[in-house]
């Protein structure tokens, strides 16, 4: 895996400025629960988009892929709890599974070296 460092901090930048406006929608005592893992989970996704390459051109179209996807997911799931009242329990559990599930398929791409 290689990381072109001027777009990891690009995606870092985005990723940085959807959760600040993530913090300003939020109206209740979570909003800096919510900044934090919408960052961390769109962070994540959007480096692999577009910060990151790897050996083979199947792979990184592959994971790019599932990233772009799994942040499109990540980001509607954080508008969702900007616009209502929720408990952490219930957003930790929701976007854990959905990251958890990113990881899990972005690192059977990465392993299967078609």
């Amino acid at each position: 895996m290689k990381i072109n460092f001027v777009q990891t901090i690009i995606a870092i930048a985005v990723s940085s400025l959807i959760a600040y406006g993530l913090y300003s929608f939020q109206g209740t005592e979570n909003k800096i629960f919510l900044s934090l893992g919408s960052f961390l989970f769109l962070a994540s996704t959007l480096t692999l988009t577009i910060g990151t390459s790897f050996e083979l051109p199947r792979t990184t179209t592959n994971v790019r892929v599932v990233s772009g996807i799994f942040f499109v997911i990540a980001l509607l799931s954080n508008l969702i709890f900007s616009f209502i009242n929720f408990s952490i329990p219930s957003y930790v559990i929701i976007n854990g599974i959905l990251f958890l599930v990113f990881i899990l398929i972005a690192y059977s791409i990465n392993k299967a070296k078609h």
